[in-house]
């Protein structure tokens, strides 16, 4: 469902959470009381359920902190923002990643960056969709180029995992790790993805777009689609008013210097950090590659960033890709 501008216009007056009469509403948009009744029923399909009490009048049933590029903007250090070629935030897109892929066709500049409220396909591992509810979460990517080939950014998503560690810990959420190849995990269950894609010369320069999903406060009524453990940070840290401006500016300061880096460091620079937030390690797990499957205990990463599996037979395994399932209590 695409959001219209009325819409909008009443989710900036209810994003405080608190009671709005109809009549307030329908003189800040300039229509009538059933008009704002009409738009309103149309929030619970973008994951906005709200609340109308006889006599006080509408609320949201969780307040919002909507995205603005002034109050990011104030939460970007100087090295992240030299790196920021530009910086938009959208009400509604398709997907951050398809999005700057296309733009990244067109020439568009490293350093371009790409937050959405609400995505209406948004892009998970292996064509999955990534649940996208309004105004929750960060859905956010990042286009870089990069002056070598494919193979030279090998394992950036690790890094890129490191960095949203990183940016997290400055906001005192902890009880976080990664799985590989880039996942974010607490407790077992699943906190956000990474989605690296690249294109270019297989030799010569390419660019990659990184792209990020984070759950901040997922309802449960839009996780229904949603087939493995899962969490989000208001249930890690017990908070619902998480401030989500300071944490996507946080986030920038911590992924811009890691991917511009990147071409120059390679994954040697991440690799005993990225070893420390491991949630795998150690543990019994099954290796999905197409058809193929291969079970095993999960010895870490060697120091290309590749998985490690010893097999029942004792001899260890390297993989440079693949799908790792487990069961919900390996990661406890």
């Amino acid at each position: 469902m695409n959001i219209s501008d009325k819409q909008k216009r009443i989710l900036t007056l209810l994003a405080d959470g608190e009671f709005h009469s109809g009549t307030e509403l329908a003189v800040e948009l300039g229509i009538s009381r059933s008009a704002v009744w009409k738009q309103l029923n149309g929030l619970a399909e973008l994951g906005l359920p709200h609340s109308a009490v006889s006599g006080k009048g509408y609320r949201l049933d969780n307040s919002l902190e909507l995205l603005a590029a002034a109050k990011i903007n104030e939460a970007i250090n100087d090295q992240a923002d030299a790196l920021i070629s530009s910086l938009e935030i959208h009400d509604q897109i398709d997907s951050t990643n398809r999005y700057l892929v296309e733009r990244a066709q067109n020439n568009a500049q490293s350093g371009t960056v790409c937050f959405a409220e609400y995505q209406t396909a948004g892009k998970g591992r292996r064509g999955r969709q990534w649940v996208s509810p309004y105004g929750r979460n960060i859905y956010l990517s990042i286009l870089w180029r990069f002056q070598q080939g494919p193979a030279a950014i090998s394992g950036l998503s690790l890094a890129v995992g490191v960095a949203v560690i990183r940016a997290l810990k400055q906001h005192q959420i902890v009880d976080i790790g990664l799985k590989w190849p880039n996942d974010i995990y607490s407790q077992g269950k699943k906190l956000g993805g990474i989605l690296v894609e690249v294109s270019g010369e297989t030799d010569g320069p390419c660019s990659a777009v990184i792209g990020l999903g984070l759950n901040l406060f997922l309802p449960e009524s839009e996780a229904q689609s949603i087939t493995q453990a899962w969490t989000d940070l208001s249930k890690i840290t017990g908070q619902n008013r998480l401030l989500r401006n300071k944490l996507a500016g946080s986030l920038l300061n911590h992924l811009l210097p890691a991917i511009a880096e990147y071409e120059g460091v390679g994954i040697k620079a991440h690799l005993d950090e990225w070893r420390d937030y491991d949630c795998l390690s150690g543990k019994s797990a099954t290796l999905f590659i197409g058809q193929q499957q291969f079970e095993g205990v999960v010895q870490g990463i060697d120091d290309n960033g590749m998985l490690l599996i010893q097999r029942p037979d004792g001899s260890v395994q390297t993989f440079a890709s693949g799908e790792v399932s487990f069961s919900d209590s390996a990661l406890q």
